[in-house]
């Protein structure tokens, strides 16, 4: 992964989905930290887990921070 923030989680939708952006590709909707570890281990860092996530200055999060996952 490149750049200062290469991840982006995008703000809860409806159903409580953020779409994962991983350098410019969306990867998908997460539903909880788990799953956004998920998306960025399948991307090639696969020592990540829950914790990475909440702490990573590599992502960026929009429309609330890890513990946000409603509309």
């Amino acid at each position: 992964m490149a750049d200062d923030q290469p991840v982006v989680i995008y703000p809860p939708d409806e159903e409580g989905g953020r779409r994962v952006q991983i350098v410019e590709t969306i990867l998908g909707r997460a539903y909880s930290v788990r799953d956004v570890a998920r998306f960025i281990q399948e991307a090639g860092l696969q020592e990540f887990d829950e914790m990475d996530v909440v702490l990573s200055g590599l992502i960026e999060w929009r429309g609330g921070g890890p513990d946000v996952w409603t509309h």
